[in-house]
């Protein structure tokens, strides 16, 4: 197996400065300390997925009783969700109505570093069924040695991508933010929409006897 291949596809999937828009408006609420933590959780879940799928993907989504295309499916539905209210300029996950809003923005902080931040933006079906065909192919325990070092490297590339974004942030301007945010929305329910469908097809192959009519 060539060693380097996974590592490229790894970073060309994943691109961690792509996904920088999206901390930015996911974070746009939260303090500092909470955006720190936030990219700290981030990087480090990027890293676990990448290396659980490495070492036993395929047999965690056998366990679950689940599909690669059924993870699309409801991957692809939980981005629409996201990019609706980034076509708004909404903050992710605003809950006005909660009365101590200090521990619910907290609590909002960690829950966006996994999802969708880490997934399935940074790591979804692409990166887990890439690094699930890239581990079949290996022949020794250190090549999966390696594959589970390149997830440290997708890490440190995250850690570096959002920390530079509070840089981006204060260059746009909180008007800057709001259009970039609707232009990313825009974007995000289009890569949504082709998630879903190629799930759908894998699921329904009737579908793209359908769609070549």
């Amino acid at each position: 197996m060539d060693l380097f291949k996974p590592l490229v596809a790894l970073l060309a999937i994943v691109n961690p400065i792509g996904v920088v828009p999206f901390f930015i408006h996911f974070t746009n609420t939260l303090s500092a300390e909470q955006r720190r933590r936030t990219i700290r959780v981030s990087s480090f879940t990027a890293f676990l997925v990448i290396s659980i799928s490495a070492l036993a993907g395929l047999q965690v989504i056998q366990f679950f009783g689940i599909s690669l295309a059924s993870f699309q499916v409801g991957g692809g539905t939980l981005l629409l969700i996201s990019a609706l209210q980034m076509l708004n300029a909404q903050p992710a996950e605003a809950r006005r109505d909660e009365v101590d809003e200090g521990a619910q923005r907290a609590d909002t902080g960690a829950s966006i570093a996994v999802v969708p931040l880490t997934i399935p933006l940074l790591t979804g079906p692409a990166t887990i069924s890439t690094m699930v065909i890239y581990a079949d192919h290996t022949r020794h325990w250190w090549e999966l040695g390696v594959l589970v070092g390149y997830g440290v490297v997708v890490g440190l590339a995250t850690f570096v991508a959002f920390s530079a974004a509070g840089r981006i942030a204060r260059l746009l301007g909180q008007t800057g933010i709001n259009v970039m945010t609707r232009l990313m929305g825009l974007i995000l329910a289009a890569l949504a929409v082709e998630i879903m469908a190629e799930g759908l097809i894998k699921l329904f192959p009737v579908l793209a006897s359908h769609l070549a009519s």
